[in-house]
């Protein structure tokens, strides 16, 4: 026998994902952004006597078709048919919510509402009489605590009770002047054998887009109906749609809204907490400022090796934070650095830094005791096992970068973010619901693209996934602390936590500047509409947060002994032979132990080398290419195999070392060591460094990224978005190298920026001004 099957359904940030994981377990992402489960998600329910299935909906405002959520919501509904919907309304936005329940009580399918974060009403001093609700409306209604797991099973109960017995649609446009053509509509479905002849007549009558399509003949039938009876009011004239939307609210608020006793603060016009904290937080002018103060933190908190820069504060501490290091025990470097305490991110780092290198030197006993050949232990323990050492060591400090990300999101923060980035950036035609995908890229850019769907205009949606690589995944994370700390070690310029900050910084900058570009031009498009209700702070639960850390994890080690795993040999392989197969390394003495170790010292002769080499001059004005003389290819070969996975940069950085520094480089985890021998070799300077990172942070994707935009874009918007990556990287490379290394420059490319924007306002000016001749 089949298992029950239900459908959770209701608006963005109801707690309708919070319900699924406190249901299924499942690791479905969590959060307050708009629309962010696109697909539906299925999981079981096991707590029951029965297993029951759940599928989670997008989250949508209503059943009309504006939007891909609501198609895919509605057609799940119509076509699959659950046993049972359960409808989640926002008890502190009840009216709103109330919408979507009145359009689902016109399908024949059971129903019950789930009252959810009824705690947050009791906090305010509200009082719902749930009982009352569920007689005006005439389904099972159950106040329940998503977040807080509460009434969870009393409300599987009702649903799975429901589910059991037929229920008959009902409509609360009984009263309205359109509920005769309502029913001419619904006989004629009744007839014709549709399911839920109800909801259809009244999204016909409504001439909901849909349904008009699928019946025509009845569409044309109800519109005669109208005109023949009247039923259409005086100040909607011919627009049936607002007449019926008027008419729900109109119910809501008459039948509905008595149930919601306000407390005397509310009734007064007192501000809630999340109010008074909004008036700070949305400010028009604090609000940016806010949330790069805030961004700085977590980065900070990830990064830095002078935490709360106490070093630097007090002086004494941080020359015993020196003795500390300088004592070379491996436990005190996980906690002090030269500069003073380490962050909990760095710490993390160090500490992982240790299992992978105690791991690499057990690896390394085991092949020696087997008499394993010299070129096989270096491809097993620096080739494979080095490559991913090297992304695993930084598997604290990007779950930590999550686990600060999760909380601003699950606190209620970033849908802040949204909105203040909508009434800025609106104007430009980009709508705040294009930065919530973009922010997601932070963590990976394959589900920030997936999340793309949510965005109803194909040009923005468009536009959005060639900037989402531009906020910087946490496999760039390697590259941009590798040299971070490589500058610092070598200049003694800035601190590691602000360099990476700024590149950060200059992503999302970069991001922003080229969507409002291509917005204004080959994009260029109408702006939808931004429908986004700010749900009330909470502090986020522990459980949830777990469930996004290690939704993130997983994928992550999968990417690591997958893609970096083959990606490794073939590296090895590309970096230890030649173009006519002669393989390349050769055993000499490690110069401080007298051990025999199989070096590659010729790498410029192999198949790497030589690819390098071939493009070093395209590199040029970069700041990585010809100029850097007999080695400027190492950077380039480096930045190449980045191609497949950003990871393998830092993995290549160990092999170039050994062979710039033309012998044996014992290496290091977080690159550092690596990099400073490149430098030492090539004479590279800061800005061109810089340029290195801006260049594989903006430049085209790992492998998996580039499938999903492919899949996401289709070919022909594909190719452009391959073109895109490109100039837009070495564009943003080349700025930031000739502004860094020459000053002056800065003038000429102020003066580039002026002339193409008054050449697009130009051209935009002239396009609407032939729109609205050709109107006329």
């Amino acid at each position: 026998m089949a298992n029950l099957k239900f459908a959770l359904a209701g608006n963005p940030n109801s707690g309708k994902t919070t319900l699924f994981n406190a249901l299924t377990g499942s690791t479905a992402h969590v959060g307050n952004w708009p629309g962010v489960t696109v697909d539906k998600k299925e999981g079981i329910y096991k707590k029951g006597n029965e297993p029951v299935d759940i599928i989670d909906l997008p989250g949508i405002y209503s059943l009309s078709p504006y939007t891909p959520e609501e198609v895919i919501a509605r057609n799940y509904v119509l076509d699959e048919r659950p046993d049972c919907i359960i409808n989640i309304v926002d008890a502190t936005n009840l009216e709103r919510n109330l919408y979507l329940t009145t359009q689902l009580m016109e399908v024949d399918i059971p129903l019950v509402v789930a009252l959810n974060m009824a705690d947050v009403l009791e906090k305010r001093g509200d009082e719902l009489d749930e009982k009352a609700l569920e007689k005006r409306i005439g389904v099972p209604v159950v106040e329940i605590s998503a977040l807080k797991e509460k009434n969870i099973d009393v409300l599987m109960k009702h649903a799975i009770q429901a589910a059991k017995e037929k229920r008959e649609a009902s409509s609360v446009l009984k009263k309205t002047g359109l509920y005769g053509a309502i029913t001419n509509a619904e006989t004629a479905f009744k007839l014709n054998g549709v399911t839920s002849p109800l909801f259809h007549a009244v999204k016909l009558v409504e001439k909901d887009e849909l349904e008009v399509k699928n019946h025509p003949r009845e569409a044309k039938a109800a519109e005669e109906y109208i005109a023949k009876n009247g039923g259409g009011k005086a100040e909607f004239p011919g627009d049936t749609e607002a007449e019926i939307a008027d008419a729900r609210y109109k119910y809501i608020e008459e039948n509905f809204s008595g149930v919601l006793k306000k407390s005397k603060k509310a009734e007064k016009g007192e501000l809630t907490k999340s109010d008074r904290a909004d008036r700070i937080l949305t400010n028009k002018w604090a609000g940016i400022p806010i949330f790069l103060v805030i961004l700085f933190a977590v980065f900070h908190l990830t990064f830095s090796e002078n935490f709360l820069y106490l070093g630097s504060i007090i002086p004494a501490f941080g020359g015993w934070c020196e003795e500390m290091a300088a004592l070379e025990n491996p436990w005190l470097a996980i906690v002090f650095s030269g500069e003073g305490l380490n962050s909990p991110g760095a710490m993390l780092f160090y500490l992982m830094d240790a299992v992978t290198s105690t791991i690499g030197g057990g690896i390394d006993s085991v092949m020696a005791s087997a008499n394993a050949s010299g070129w096989v232990v270096n491809l097993v323990n620096d080739g494979i096992w080095g490559g991913i050492a090297a992304v695993l060591s930084f598997v604290p400090q990007i779950l930590t970068l999550f686990l600060c990300f999760s909380i601003l999101e699950d606190t209620g923060y970033m849908a802040r973010v949204a909105f203040i980035l909508d009434r800025i950036f609106r104007r430009f035609g980009v709508s705040g619901r294009a930065f919530m995908p973009m922010i997601m890229g932070f963590g990976c850019s394959i589900p920030a693209m997936a999340n793309t769907r949510t965005l109803a205009d194909e040009k923005e949606r468009t536009a959005t996934v060639r900037v989402i690589p531009f906020f910087s995944c946490g496999a760039k994370l390697p590259i941009l602390t590798a040299i971070a700390g490589a500058i610092i070690a070598s200049s003694t310029v800035g601190s590691e936590d602000l360099i990476v900050y700024s590149m950060y910084l200059l992503g999302m900058v970069a991001a922003i500047l080229s969507l409002l570009i291509m917005r204004s031009t080959t994009m260029r498009g109408e702006t939808p509409p931004f429908i986004m209700e700010l749900p009330s702070y909470h502090c986020p639960r522990f459980k949830n947060l777990m469930f996004h850390l290690w939704d993130k994890l997983k994928h992550y080690i999968k990417k690591a002994f997958t893609i970096i795993f083959v990606s490794c040999i073939v590296i090895w392989v590309l970096s230890n032979f030649s173009w006519n197969w002669e393989f390349l390394m050769e055993e000499i003495a490690d110069p401080d132990t007298g051990e025999m170790l199989w070096v590659n010292l010729r790498m410029n002769e192999s198949i790497l080398g030589g690819i390098g080499m071939l493009i070093t001059p395209i590199f040029t004005p970069l700041g990585f290419g010809s100029q850097l003389g007999e080695w400027a290819w190492v950077f380039v070969a480096a930045a190449f195999t980045g191609l497949i996975a950003k990871e393998n940069v830092i993995a290549t950085f160990g092999v170039l070392a050994s062979c710039v520094a033309r012998t044996y480089f014992p290496g290091t985890e977080d690159g550092v060591a690596e990099v400073q021998a490149m430098i030492a070799a090539t004479g590279i300077t800061v800005p061109a460094l810089l340029a290195f990172i801006a260049f594989n942070m903006t430049t085209i994707p790992c492998f998996a990224a580039v499938a999903t935009a492919k899949g996401e874009l289709g070919k022909g918007k594909f190719k452009g978005t391959l073109i895109f990556w490109l100039v837009a990287s070495y564009v943003i490379s080349t700025m930031v190298y000739t502004i860094g290394e020459f000053w002056w420059t800065s003038f000429i490319w102020a003066a580039v920026i002026a002339i193409v924007t008054v050449c697009i306002v130009v051209r935009n000016r002239r396009a609407d001004a032939r729109k609205i001749s050709i109107q006329n």
